[in-house]
């Protein structure tokens, strides 16, 4: 059994996007954290940032590699997890639940019709 919660959308990159409503909750997928290895900083926007689709948002940053954050979705940045400034490993602990990253709300879901399941996010990463 998968441990890909099938409740949000993944991207190529490996942000996953959980949508309630108009806000989607943005984060990194456990592969994504697990391949960086230790987490050591997380540069995340402001609230009231407006993000577009397809471009990056942020910074994530390990012992091993510096990494953009993707966003698909274009709206608002109304929440940043504000305990990644303090603890960044949360990514590495719980990247699918307290080591989300932002919340946008969007007026536009459009970029997230393009994202994979979770089931089709497992077979990307089976194929290598």
């Amino acid at each position: 059994m998968s441990a890909t919660p099938k409740d949000r959308k993944y991207s190529k990159t490996h942000e996953w996007f959980r949508v309630e409503g108009d806000v989607v909750t943005v984060g990194i997928t456990r592969f994504a954290a697990d391949e960086l290895t230790d987490i050591t900083f997380v540069d995340l926007p402001p609230v009231g940032t407006r993000l577009t689709a397809g471009k990056p948002f942020g910074e994530i940053e390990s012992v091993k590699a510096t990494s953009d954050l993707v966003s698909s979705v274009a709206g608002e940045v109304i929440e940043v997890n504000r305990r990644q400034a303090e603890e960044p490993e949360l990514v590495n602990h719980d990247s699918f639940g307290e080591g989300w990253m932002i919340k946008v709300r969007s007026s536009d879901l459009a970029g997230l019709e393009t994202l994979m399941d979770a089931d089709a996010y497992d077979r990307m990463l089976a194929q290598g």
